[in-house]
């Protein structure tokens, strides 16, 4: 049914699309390889009415997913279109629903999905098989959107809001690639998200101060020290090379997919500030990803706590909290975690495994920040030392309690001959 409205004109214009293209659709599938990493390639023809989405569109996505799910390929989506197709309606219009569809069951073969937003990626493709791949390059430049330009406001017609680059600012699009580098990150991604297995990840060696602080405050003290090594520093350490995902957002959790001695791991870490709800969401859907598709999981914590402002309440900082609480209690795929400065109360215990918790010699982990105590015990700024010592906030002390398993030192931990406990 490829004129199912009756369109005036319309079957002359599919036949100069075809023409001018050389294909007989707007999408082209088929298999390709990205170095050493074969995938199904959903290649979108911008020339051929815009990349727009018909009901032979449709159809032709949907048995390109059912080939990756047969044949076990990652999936790759070049977008490069204005949309759905109006000449057909409806119709047409329903077609993504039929892409969504494919895609769950995409996700249900554990099978990772790559998208890639070019030149312009708009409508209700970017809202379908766009925006919610499980990695969402964007090229530099290109427009990128729900509303197209012919369809918004014209007073933001050169709105920067619709753009490859404001969408990574606001975490939609996890990298910013250009056309050159293209196929090489596809490939590098593609190992990311293809190398994990089942043992867990090493506890990360210790790259602060070794010696245990001699009492509460001065844990305390050392883990807020701006010369202790953060987030950044221990994830260089650790892995050969990564990736970042949701890397655009200001929210105090770097996530993404690291090689180690060969093998994917995912990892969540927090950056040492107080974790917004969005931080809290990023860690959730990291944590999930790795889930599904067998990657194990690192989580480095630091943190003073959860924001606690207005605006992350309005955003929702309790629900973001529990979703990510249940999303680690739910992850089959080991996950181990690293406290390595503040752990601040159950801003820092969300992002914590169940069962695989270290420290570092110059971190702590609190139910509550000793100032925070003494404010709800109406004690005096004075008495703040002397509460961080009854909390037994050490790593020393948290080990001898049974709610840790061990204290890093200056060399990895393999979990797998050395059992937590």
């Amino acid at each position: 049914m490829t004129d199912p409205l009756g369109w005036g004109g319309y079957g002359a214009s599919l036949a100069r699309a075809r023409e001018r293209t050389g294909t007989d659709e707007s999408v082209v599938c088929g298999r390709e390889k990205f170095g050493g990493h074969e995938a199904m390639v959903i290649r979108f023809e911008f020339g051929f009415l815009g990349g727009s989405v018909g009901t032979g569109t449709g159809a032709r996505i949907e048995r390109a997913l059912a080939e990756a799910r047969s044949l076990g390929l990652p999936v790759v989506s070049l977008l490069s279109t204005g949309g759905t197709r109006m000449q057909e309606g409806v119709p047409a219009l329903r077609q993504l629903q039929r892409i969504a569809r494919g895609l769950v069951l995409l996700r249900e073969a554990r099978l990772p999905h790559i998208t890639v937003a070019r030149q312009p990626t708009t409508g209700g493709v970017w809202a379908s098989l766009g925006a919610d791949a499980d990695v969402v390059l964007g090229v530099p430049g290109a427009q990128v959107g729900f509303a197209g330009r012919r369809v918004r406001p014209e007073r933001f017609a050169d709105d920067p809001a619709y753009t490859a680059e404001s969408q990574y600012t606001a975490g939609y699009v996890d990298e910013l690639v250009t056309e050159d580098v293209l196929a090489a990150r596809l490939e590098g991604w593609l190992g990311l998200l293809t190398g994990g297995g089942n043992l867990p990840a090493e506890v990360p060696r210790a790259l602060g101060a070794l010696e245990p602080a001699p009492d509460g405050w001065q844990a305390v003290l050392r883990a807020r020290s701006a010369d202790r090594p953060r987030a950044g520093v221990y994830l260089d350490d650790y892995f050969d090379l990564r990736g970042t995902l949701r890397g655009g957002t200001e929210d105090g959790v770097l996530c993404g997919i690291g090689t180690r001695g060969g093998r994917s791991i995912a990892f969540a870490a927090q950056t040492g500030t107080a974790t917004t709800p969005a931080g809290f969401r990023s860690a959730t859907r990291l944590i999930r990803l790795a889930d599904r598709l067998g990657l194990p999981v690192l989580t480095l914590v630091d943190t003073p706590g959860a924001d606690a402002g207005p605006a992350a309440e309005t955003a929702g900082a309790g629900h973001a909290i529990a979703e990510l609480f249940g999303t680690v209690a739910a992850a089959v795929v080991p996950i181990t975690t690293l406290v390595i400065g503040e752990g601040g109360s159950g801003g820092a215990l969300a992002l914590c495994s169940a069962d695989r918790i270290w420290l570092t010699p110059d971190a702590y982990f609190s139910v509550i920040a000793p100032e925070l105590a003494a404010g709800i015990l109406k004690r005096e700024p004075a008495d703040v030392p002397a509460l961080a010592g009854d909390l037994k906030l050490r790593p020393e002390e948290l080990l001898a309690l049974g709610v840790v398993d061990g204290i890093a030192g200056p060399a990895a931990i393999d979990l797998v001959s050395t059992p937590p406990g």
